[in-house]
C-alpha cells in the first residue's frame, strides 16, 4: 500500500513510499562486445561479457564471425559507451585495421579497443600495435603483452556518458 485518500482529497503516502522519495534508478551504459568476420571463437566473448558486466555495464554480445557491415550498423543503432573487439585466430590485426575506420565514422569518439591474438607470429611480435592505435583504436590488448588488469584500468578511465543519455524526467505533481 502506497497511498491513502483523506477527506480533503489529499494524497498521503506512508513514509518512504512516496514516488517523490523513490531512489533514482541509475541507467547502465551499454558496451558492445564482438568478434571480427574471420573469427569464430565464442568463449572469449562470453568471458569478456561477464567481465564487463561485473564492471557495471550492460553488454550486447554480437557473437563470432560478425561481418563488418553488421558490426557497424549494430553499433550505430546501439550507440554504445564502448566497443570491444576480440580475436583469437591471429587475424585480428587485419580485420581490426579494416573495420576501425568504419566504426569511427559511425560512432565518432566512442572508446574502441581490440585485443586477443592479433597476429600469427609467435614470440610476441608487437610491431603492429602502434598501427592499430594510429588507425583509430583507443587501446590494444595483445595476448601476452597487456592483460585483464590493464583492460580493467582502461574501462575505469572511460568517462560516464550517463548525463548525456539520461532523459529529463518531470516529477509528478501532488494533488491538493
Amino acid at each position: 500500500m502506497t497511498s491513502m485518500l483523506n477527506k480533503n482529497s489529499t494524497v498521503t503516502y506512508l513514509p518512504g513510499c512516496s514516488p517523490f522519495d523513490a531512489p533514482q534508478v541509475e541507467e547502465k551504459e551499454t558496451v558492445v562486445v564482438t568478434s571480427v568476420a574471420s573469427d569464430s571463437h565464442t568463449w572469449n566473448l562470453v568471458y569478456l561479457q561477464l567481465l564487463i558486466e561485473e564492471l557495471g555495464y550492460e553488454v550486447v554480445n554480437l557473437g563470432p564471425c560478425v561481418p563488418d557491415e553488421l558490426m557497424v550498423s549494430e553499433c550505430r543503432d546501439i550507440d554504445p559507451a564502448m566497443v570491444v573487439i576480440s580475436s583469437v585466430n591471429g587475424h585480428g590485426y587485419q580485420d581490426g585495421m579494416r573495420v576501425v575506420g568504419q566504426l569511427r565514422e559511425a560512432l565518432g569518439d566512442t572508446p574502441m579497443v581490440i585485443g586477443g591474438k592479433l597476429g600469427i607470429a609467435a614470440g610476441g611480435d608487437t610491431s603492429f600495435l602502434d598501427e592499430l592505435l594510429e588507425a583509430g583504436f583507443d587501446d590494444v590488448f595483445e595476448d601476452g603483452v597487456r592483460g585483464v588488469e590493464e583492460f580493467k584500468a582502461f574501462v575505469a578511465s572511460i568517462p560516464a556518458r550517463t548525463a548525456r543519455r539520461t532523459a529529463t524526467v518531470t516529477p509528478l505533481r501532488r494533488v491538493a
